[in-house]
């Protein structure tokens, strides 16, 4: 078989295999977010790419409930979640930090009106009013919640993002892949 037959079999095999890693690993299909909004400036910049878990594997604690537990995530108190604005899944996803939880029927942030459901009122962190006044028009359900973000890896998704990020990934492994294939084969036929 020629070698770069084997070497796109095998490229197929390490994709597939990352990816079932990394949804073993995080619980969720879509596991990295390159971030294209200065929203959450000083903490996250444009174009860093954010690593996320499932909210089904872990519980979001909202800047409220972190401030009680002295806990943080990049920076600041609670988590950063990334959710479908309104749950309509199509539009863009928005990563932005859950400040507290709202029942239905109380009043939403800044007397507002009565909030339709319960959910999360979010704010990026370079933000002066919550996401649920500006953004959205009612809260986060937990169900539209895609992830909670994890790990910022700077910069990478200036170079990662979109179809030419892809590309470049897979390029980069098939190289390698080649590069292995054509080395072995050279030891192979020549040893020494």
């Amino acid at each position: 078989m020629k070698i770069w037959i084997k070497a796109l079999l095998m490229l197929v095999i390490v994709i597939f295999a990352v990816k079932v890693s990394a949804y073993a690993a995080s619980g969720t299909c879509q596991t990295a977010f390159a971030l294209h909004s200065g929203s959450m400036k000083p903490n996250m910049h444009i174009g860093d790419v954010i690593l996320v878990q499932s909210p089904l594997r872990t519980n979001i604690i909202t800047y409220e409930d972190g401030e009680m537990l002295n806990y943080e995530s990049f920076n600041d108190y609670g988590d950063v979640i990334i959710y479908h604005p309104d749950g309509i899944s199509h539009r863009t996803p928005i990563l932005h930090r859950a400040m507290f939880w709202i029942e239905e029927g109380e009043e939403m942030p800044d007397g507002g009106p009565p909030a339709p459901h319960e959910g999360y009122i979010t704010m990026g962190d370079c933000n002066s009013c919550y996401d649920q006044l500006c953004i959205v028009k009612e809260p986060v359900k937990p169900e539209w919640v895609i992830g909670v973000a994890r790990v910022r890896i700077p910069y990478m998704g200036h170079l990662l993002s979109g179809i030419r990020g892809t590309l470049l990934i897979c390029a980069v492994i098939y190289v390698a892949i080649v590069g292995y294939l054509l080395r072995r084969k050279r030891i192979f036929l020549n040893p020494k």
